[in-house]
């Protein structure tokens, strides 16, 4: 029951992170939280490696299309995110020491903070005047802080990247989609890689982790079709009902942490 249940949400999750741009981790690792009982690092751990193969997916999926990675600033971005995945391990192995307890309620609160503050974002947005930041120096600083977030998270990035991407880069729906799936990308390949080579990968089981990755890949091929079939309105309504979503899962989560 529990692999087909990790497959089901990992298939959903990654489905809607494709179409998106949100990779799929922000709902997979509160979900898990809430339901499989596993410990908070293997969770962070089994999202990351589900994420990753759906951004590989979803990458290889979007070669083609009409939208385009800014090669420039969003491999800038990319390599910032890619260095804060690899120095927030250390964050979070030493977070993790100070015991299970205290790591979940840091990310739920953390989780709660910023997805309301996305939202609050997303609610006001035609009203924001958005940036155009050109500097490579600033692309690489706020793509280190956005690899710190979602590599602390284990949420691969999801819906903070979409916002930073509207606000400081000035870009649209699906080529904001695009770019956070390029950075994500990067991430999580660096936190995957920083993992191993520190010898800390948490006990799994294998099926588990392979249903879950199979269900991020035939999610991530699944959500670019979908995507492509849906105008910028439709993502933004999917992405905010996602939002309150997340957070209702986030609040479940830290009320639990105390029960």
């Amino acid at each position: 029951m529990q692999i087909l249940l990790s497959f089901l949400i990992c298939l959903l999750a990654t489905t809607i992170g494709g179409i998106s741009g949100i990779g799929g981790g922000v709902i997979i690792k509160p979900v898990l939280d809430a339901f499989s009982g596993l410990p908070v690092n293997t969770v962070s751990f089994l999202s990351g490696c589900t994420v990753l193969a759906m951004t590989i997916a979803s990458m290889l999926r979007s070669r083609g299309g009409a939208k385009k990675v800014e090669l420039g600033r969003g491999t800038l971005l990319a390599i910032g995110a890619a260095a804060g995945g690899v120095l927030d391990k250390e964050l979070f192995e030493w977070v993790l020491g100070a015991g299970g307890t205290a790591v979940s309620v840091a990310q739920q609160v953390m989780m709660i903070v910023l997805t309301l503050g996305v939202l609050a974002y997303t609610l006001n947005r035609s009203r924001i005047v958005s940036r155009d930041v050109r500097s490579p120096a600033a692309c690489a600083s706020i793509g280190l802080v956005l690899g710190l977030l979602s590599a602390f998270l284990g949420i691969g990035g999801g819906p903070i990247n979409l916002a930073v991407l509207y606000y400081f880069f000035s870009m649209d729906t699906k080529t904001a989609a695009l770019n956070s799936l390029y950075i994500i990308l990067f991430s999580q390949s660096a936190s995957f890689l920083g993992t191993i080579l520190r010898g800390t990968v948490p006990e799994f089981r294998w099926p588990v982790l392979i249903v879950m990755v199979i269900g991020g890949i035939l999610g991530g091929i699944l959500g670019r079709s979908i995507s492509k079939k849906l105008s910028s309105s439709g993502v933004d309504r999917l992405f905010f009902w996602l939002l309150l979503v997340i957070t209702a899962i986030s609040c479940y989560n830290l009320v639990c942490c105390f029960a």
